[in-house]
């Protein structure tokens, strides 16, 4: 039997205020194997941790029960702990007391008697722990970078700066993302593309950054350190190697009337196309679904017009299969169009329009070159109405429940653009809250209101109607308790954001956790945000939550940090509670092999004494370096033969019948 030492936490007053301590202490220094048994107020503290050192040499101490808080948080801790007082870092075991107990009870009677029985249940295990070793993987020193926003760009340059390999993979023809489309930037109304436009070049021009633009994830696996990544190069039809970017095929396209992407659609380009100037790699790219040649086996102009001879027609789908000791999801995000707002009137007058939408019309480079006229007739504005949190903060099922957060800071901009260039616009602002939680946001709003004169009002906008050469707002005003209508030549929807529609299916593939609102969830809130749950895939950008671009810049610059740590290592210690398989129990079936996600379960021919008969058999043989100890395999397998060390049925069988007695 084991000789057992239990250490109750009272961690601070987050498991004291609920649990009597001594109690669960007395409770369970009478169980079977437990040897010594104390509490003190904050095992993880030093402190703590050397009376847990102190009591292993004292009593010779085989095993240890921890009841604290989630192992989530401090099992590494507690395991180096252990170790450095001579005892196998797999003989803790830690009774969660705090999040399952603790947190979730008000009488303190009743989670005391649930502490002492996560207490007796984790002994019951560790009486049957055995010691295990972690074995090594090697690291492969490349990162991938999925998505080329400013967040995509900022931690590849970062990982690349290091030293190290990184690939970036963007789906768009070109590196950029949203802030590429941008005009200015809020608080300091730089220019968008002149902030961004040369981190594009250096990530282009970096000998260690290769860019994989209109390429998508098509398959991901493998574990932390050593991933299998294949990438699916969609056909350009125009090779990246000849293309000189020269934009003359771009001129001659006969068929030009697909809308344009990149200016939301406000205007039209060519079949063959370049996005916009300043894109990296500034290669063209054919639309086969409105190429005249691909729809009638005619036209060509692009081919005669192209001197370097780049054209080509019979490009086809590729797939790249590479390595990677780490993976960064910055995907990015969308901005919903609102045509389930039909109040709005955004799907039937072109002079509704979304922020993003109005974004393009105020640039240079724009549809408009930066004339700010009413789409629908091209006359100037006299009178635009901002509307805030469309989408955004609702409860109905047409809405996100969660605030875009940067909303209300780009209408601000929006409004003092406009007044900036065009002082006879009157600009009116509906808002529910006003949110600027970023440095000098709040000293940007209120210029807006004082120095402009951007007439803000605390209310909704309840319904648009198209009028006689206007459009009629009606709306609310919550400060003086009064409905408004007024007459607007341009209505603004500030519409939420969500994530890439490529989000779910990547996760899926990753092994990654998403919230409800398919969002990247992170390890730990506070101390791990730029880490998902699952090792050696980090986060960065609105992948992970709303934020605007200095929040993103520093997010990203976080995950490359994160991923400088672990590609500088040669290796990684493996898990140790891994799968095995009887041999004497497995018919062969493959079953366990189907549902393993990593691929480290194979099948080999055995010499297998069963019943004292020694026969062939084809069994199921683990790679322990490959193995995560997810456990699928031991939930799948028929014959009972596959089981998890450090998870072993008769443990857990041991934690339920401590739990019923």
């Amino acid at each position: 039997m084991q000789k057992i030492g239990v250490f109750v936490c009272w961690c601070g007053s987050n498991i004291a205020a609920t649990v009597d301590v001594a109690a669960v202490v007395e409770a369970l220094k009478v169980q079977p194997g437990v040897v010594y048994a104390t509490d003190y107020q904050y095992m993880c503290s030093a402190s703590g941790q050397n009376i847990i050192k102190d009591a292993i040499k004292e009593y010779g101490l085989t095993g240890v029960v921890i009841c604290s808080c989630s192992p989530r948080m401090h099992e590494a801790t507690f395991r180096k702990t252990v170790q450095a007082a001579g005892l196998n870092p797999y003989m803790l075991e830690i009774a969660n007391i705090r999040e399952q107990c603790s947190w979730i009870h008000k009488d303190i009677k009743e989670a005391t008697e649930k502490a002492i029985i996560l207490g007796r249940s984790a002994i019951a295990k560790v009486q049957l722990n055995a010691p295990l070793t972690s074995q090594t993987s090697p690291v492969v020193k490349r990162a991938l970078v999925i998505g080329g926003g400013i967040a995509g760009i900022q931690t590849a340059l970062d990982i690349a700066d290091a030293g190290f390999e990184v690939d970036i993979v963007e789906k768009k023809p070109t590196i950029g993302g949203k802030m590429s489309q941008l005009d200015k930037t809020f608080p300091t109304l730089d220019c968008a593309a002149c902030i961004l436009t040369p981190k594009m070049v250096d990530a282009g021009a970096n000998d260690k950054i290769h860019l994989y633009t209109y390429c998508e994830v098509d398959k991901v696996s493998g574990f932390v350190g050593n991933f299998s990544v294949t990438i699916k190069q969609k056909p350009r039809y125009v090779d990246p190697v000849k293309c000189t970017g020269c934009g003359a095929c771009t001129e001659k396209c006969p068929s030009k009337k697909t809308p344009n992407e990149f200016n939301m659609g406000l205007d039209n380009r060519p079949a063959i196309y370049i996005p916009f100037a300043q894109a990296v790699p500034k290669l063209a790219v054919i639309d086969r679904d409105a190429c005249i040649h691909f729809k009638t086996g005619k036209c060509g102009l692009c081919v005669r017009t192209c001197g370097a001879g780049a054209i080509n027609y019979d490009q086809k789908e590729e797939f790249i299969t590479k390595e990677y000791g780490a993976i960064v999801v910055a995907t990015g995000y969308n901005q919903i169009k609102p045509v389930k707002f039909d109040e709005y009137l955004y799907s039937q007058s072109k002079d509704v329009v979304t922020s993003l939408e109005f974004e393009r019309i105020m640039n240079a480079a724009g549809p408009t070159k930066g004339q700010l006229v009413c789409p629908s007739d091209g006359r100037h504005p006299k009178k635009i109405v901002f509307v805030q949190c469309v989408g955004s903060r609702g409860d109905s099922c047409r809405d996100k429940s969660y605030c875009s957060k940067i909303c209300c800071m780009y209408t601000a901009k929006h409004a003092m653009l406009v007044k900036d260039h065009h002082p006879d616009i009157d600009v009116t602002v509906f808002y529910i809250d006003v949110r600027t939680p970023g440095k000098n946001f709040d000293e940007f709003y209120r210029r807006a209101v004082e120095q402009y004169g951007v007439h803000y009002i605390k209310g909704m906008v309840g319904k648009v109607e198209q009028g006689q050469g206007c459009l009629k707002v009606q709306a609310s005003d919550l400060l003086n308790n009064e409905q408004i209508h007024m007459d607007a030549d341009m209505v603004v929807l500030a519409s939420a954001i969500e994530p890439d529609e490529s989000a779910r299916n990547l996760a899926t593939m990753l092994t990654a956790s998403m919230d409800t609102n398919d969002f990247f969830t992170e390890a730990h809130a506070k101390l791990r945000p730029v880490e998902s749950p699952t090792a050696g895939i980090f986060l960065s950008g609105v992948c992970q939550g709303p934020k605007d671009i200095p929040e993103t810049v520093a997010q990203a610059s976080a995950a490359a940090a994160k991923v400088i740590g672990l590609l500088a290592k040669d290796s990684l210690l493996c898990n140790a509670c891994v799968a095995h398989s009887d041999e004497t129990l497995c018919n062969g079936c493959s079953q366990c092999a189907n549902v393993c996600a990593y691929g480290a379960i194979t099948y080999e021919e055995r010499l297998v004494m069963d019943k004292g008969v020694r026969e062939t058999r084809r069994v199921a043989v683990v790679n322990e370096a490959i193995c995560q100890g997810c456990g699928a395999c031991t939930v799948t397998c028929p014959s009972g033969a596959m089981d998890l060390k450090g998870f072993a049925n008769n443990q857990i069988m041991a934690e339920v019948d401590a739990i019923c007695k």
